[in-house]
């Protein structure tokens, strides 16, 4: 019997715990990484902490320099794929020769979201994404005085927080009117941008970076009100997009990301795909979704891995949550945070505490909850993922879930 070859595009978290969870229940097959990055596989949601200098970069790496032999594994680093033929089960390498497969998992991650912004090409513009674009920074840090950030994202803030430890002067420039506004709501925006503000960083909404400014290096950036900022050092921290480029549509279904069933199959034959760049069935949302988060990539990277070994398994889907420290306020939120305002089939109910600088809102559909929000006292917070994830109705009253001291616990023994 002929070895089967499987092939992983990505060496990220989703790809290397396929690969593991593959060798595992398949210890003949061959598989072959391709990773558009040289590094062995690393920590990625760590790398801000390498910029801020709490962490150095030899902490990062999750796996050891004798990883891929250790597992049986080809690599091919620092490639990027620019075509996969899935009617001649071809992967396409710019420089090399193709890469033929009988099982295909697509788990390439996310690229960041570019700015079109005239003189984006000038020097000290950075991404946060790779090692790479870290170590750029840190090699013109020396030299840099005024720091642009562009986003109020997760990205954003942690860009912005590293720069600031690092003795640099921070402007956030954020299009929407509060920081966080595709992980949290208004409130919680409002709550977060006080903070932030309080703490040295200039923070303005409502404007965005029309053109950058300067040569080699960039010196301003003109923004849509008209003004211009001085500034030497730019990072883009404006969320990721699906990395598909080299996804033929008209042979695997995409939407925003690549459409999978509860196995992680996409629409072509023996081709699947985890992590950021699939698109599957939302736990809150109960229709398809892109969670592009650290948790769902290794869950849904080993799910299809289990399912490319032959041992068929069906997961339940994915559900987008995060867990952030603003200065002094704790962030938790999951799920649906912010319904349709003319939806009149969710009910949300909140409860914001300025002494104790707390807030908390639920979002229910029916006698589901879909959706939360907390900002401090969050330590019962993984309860309230639990309902959303496990789909329980809830038969309290949804305000006593706000009173201070309830034990959300209760709610899973109902």
């Amino acid at each position: 019997m002929a070895t089967t070859q499987h092939v992983i595009i990505g060496n990220g978290i989703a790809g290397i715990s396929a690969a593991e969870v593959l060798r595992a229940g398949d210890p003949d097959s061959a598989i072959t990484i391709i990773g558009d990055e040289s590094e062995t596989p690393y920590c990625r949601p760590m790398i801000s902490l390498v910029l801020e200098g709490a962490l150095g970069p030899e902490r990062l790496p999750i796996r050891g320099t004798d990883y891929y032999q250790q597992f049986g594994i080809t690599p091919v680093l620092g490639r990027r794929v620019t075509a996969v033929d899935t009617s001649r089960r071809e992967v396409h390498i710019n420089g090399a020769r193709p890469v033929i497969y009988d099982k295909l998992l697509i788990a390439s991650g996310a690229d960041p979201r570019p700015v079109k912004a005239e003189g984006r090409d000038l020097d000290n513009i950075f991404y946060l994404r790779h090692q790479a674009h870290v170590r750029g920074m840190l090699a013109v840090m020396p030299d840099a005085r005024k720091a642009l950030v562009l986003g109020g994202g997760l990205v954003g803030f942690k860009a912005a927080y590293g720069l600031l430890r690092r003795g640099i002067q921070v402007t956030m420039l954020i299009r929407s009117g509060y920081p966080l506004s595709m992980q949290a709501d208004a409130e919680a925006g409002r709550m977060v941008l006080t903070e932030l503000r309080a703490h040295g960083l200039e923070v303005r909404v409502g404007a965005e970076v029309t053109a950058f400014e300067g040569g080699p290096a960039v010196r301003a950036a003109v923004l849509s009100d008209g003004s211009r900022l001085a500034c030497d050092l730019v990072v883009i921290g404006k969320g990721v997009l699906p990395s598909l480029a080299f996804v033929r549509r008209d042979q695997i279904a995409v939407d925003l990301g690549i459409v999978v069933d509860r196995h992680m199959r996409t629409t072509a034959p023996d081709v699947y795909a985890a992590g950021d760049v699939a698109e599957g069935m939302d736990l809150a949302r109960g229709t398809r979704w892109v969670n592009a988060i650290w948790p769902e990539a290794v869950a849904q990277g080993r799910l299809a891995g289990t399912n490319m070994a032959g041992r068929e398994v069906a997961g339940e889907g994915s559900l987008g949550r995060n867990v952030i420290r603003i200065f002094g306020l704790d962030i938790m939120t999951g799920g649906i945070v912010d319904p349709p305002a003319d939806d009149d089939g969710f009910t949300v109910v909140s409860a914001l505490d300025p002494r104790r600088r707390t807030y908390r809102k639920l979002v229910f559909q029916k006698n589901r909850l879909v959706g939360m929000v907390m900002v401090n006292a969050i330590e019962q917070g993984g309860v309230l993922l639990g309902l959303i994830q496990s789909r329980m109705p809830v038969r309290l009253p949804a305000e006593t879930l706000l009173a201070n001291g309830f034990n959300y616990k209760q709610l899973l023994m109902e």
